[in-house]
């Protein structure tokens, strides 16, 4: 079983238990033919590894059987963390496939992608596979191999590499895992660096007994914000359920804003190479250019890793960073890891002698609304209605959905189409709050009117609104 609409824009997802799955083990056998297909992979190898998630040993084992059907060896690391398996890619050079939802529910599985040495695959991978797999003719008997690798060792000794533990004052850190792969990877990944850990929902556990494993959603923050704020704690660490995502906390309680984690270690690595090339995604905050300055050299790219990854390649990037908490270094494949951005994050603190509040606040000088999602009918029509009633107040760009700014005014506004939901996703930045809120109201009053009047209450989610 594989319903279409499993197949996303950047990778796999969909429901996998109750009355209504949209994919099982039979499905996985067919892409794991399809995916061998498509890469050419017959006689050669790629990586597997997978999360704590329901049904993951289960379809991971059948897309290693259909692909191996197909003619392909299969090295098995087993449970890990997503940017584990890009290690794991990059270590072995070769494909990888990686079973995980990422954040969705409990009842979710998934599959992420990525070809030799951690590199994308190509935009239109997915919706070839979903063709593929329709039609693929299964084989008898399994003529590739298959091997179990243990990556976790040389995946905590790469990050060290990258990220030397250094001198200055001893840490202590919440980390919450939420009961994701963090808690597989992170006493490995922390080892040696004088740090008193407090751990929250380390157990791996795919049901998410205690919040779910999505840090974009505020409420699951709380854990660890309390736990910061009681245990006087340095900073704290929130990982998503893969683990390639890291939300930091400061030693107030209070969430260090992404574009800001982006404009710090930006910096960091450009100490390490000077002139080089950061990339950002369209709706990262202004920040991070002001802070990367004459430094280095800063392009920007569509939202998504996808797009990210393959811009981090063509620039020859030595880091990047997204709104949403995704962090990619060249040195590490050109691919995310949270774990690695807590690294740096740690030891920027350690050596600052500052409070992470204050190492922070000399980054930011601007107000966001955070992702602002509508219901729409016609998303272009919204869109250009919006274009029509800033026409002249602003720069326009299309690159990626509508993109008004004011650089003069100090403002931005980016109005994009979600790849999979009748959505469009608002995100507005301005140097003072009132500019932004205005711009915010402005902007969703005419989305709701060129939607025929719906009910902007009811209609408009904030999700990412960590500046207060």
């Amino acid at each position: 079983m594989l319903e279409p609409e499993i197949f996303k824009a950047n990778d796999i997802r969909g429901v996998v238990v109750g009355d209504h799955p949209q994919w099982d083990a039979d499905g996985a056998r067919a892409m794991g033919a399809a995916f061998v297909e498509l890469l050419e992979l017959r006689g050669r190898e790629f990586v597997m590894g997978r999360d704590m998630r329901v049904l993951g040993r289960e379809l991971s084992l059948a897309f290693a059987d259909g692909a191996r059907r197909a003619g392909a060896g299969v090295v098995d690391v087993g449970l890990t963390s997503t940017d584990q398996l890009w290690f794991a890619s990059g270590w072995l050079s070769e494909p990888g496939v990686q079973f995980t939802a990422s954040h969705n529910p409990a009842d979710y599985n998934g599959i992420k992608f990525c070809l030799a040495d951690a590199r994308p695959v190509p935009p239109d991978f997915t919706a070839r596979l979903r063709d593929r797999a329709a039609t693929v003719e299964i084989g008898g008997e399994a003529t590739g191999g298959y091997r179990v690798l243990e990556t976790l060792a040389a995946y905590a000794e790469k990050l060290s590499a990258l990220v030397p533990p250094g001198e200055g004052r001893d840490l202590r850190v919440v980390v919450d895992a939420g009961n994701g792969m963090a808690g597989h990877t992170v006493t490995s990944a922390l080892a040696g660096r004088r740090l008193d850990v407090v751990g929250l929902f380390l157990e791996l556990d795919g049901t998410f007994p205690n919040h779910p494993a999505n840090p974009l959603e505020p409420e699951n923050l709380t854990d660890a914000r309390a736990a910061v704020r009681e245990s006087g704690a340095d900073l704290g660490l929130v990982f998503d359920g893969d683990a390639d995502r890291c939300f930091i906390i400061d030693e107030r309680g209070d969430v260090v804003d992404p574009s800001v984690v982006t404009a710090m270690i930006a910096l960091a690595e450009l100490r390490k190479e000077p002139g080089g090339t950061i990339v950002t995604n369209t709706i990262t905050s202004w920040a991070v250019g002001e802070a990367v300055g004459d430094k280095g050299r800063l392009v920007k790219s569509r939202v998504g890793h996808t797009y990210v990854k393959a811009m981090m390649a063509e620039e020859n990037a030595i880091f990047g960073g997204e709104h949403s908490a995704h962090y990619y270094f060249r040195d590490f494949w050109s691919a995310d890891t949270g774990m690695l951005a807590a690294l740096h994050v740690i030891e920027l603190l350690r050596a600052s002698g500052e409070p992470l509040s204050k190492l922070a606040e000399e980054f930011d000088g601007y107000h966001r609304s955070g992702e602002l999602n509508s219901t729409v009918a016609d998303a272009a029509a919204c869109q250009a209605a919006v274009a029509a009633a800033f026409q002249g107040r602003g720069e326009r760009d299309d690159t990626d959905g509508l993109t008004i700014a004011n650089a003069d005014e100090g403002w931005w506004l980016n109005l994009r189409p979600s790849n999979t939901e009748p959505l469009l996703r608002l995100n507005v930045e301005a140097r003072t709050a009132d500019r932004m809120a205005a711009l915010r109201d402005e902007v969703l009053a005419l989305v709701a009117a060129a939607s025929g009047g719906l009910d902007l209450g009811a209609q408009a989610t904030e999700r990412e609104n960590h500046n207060g």
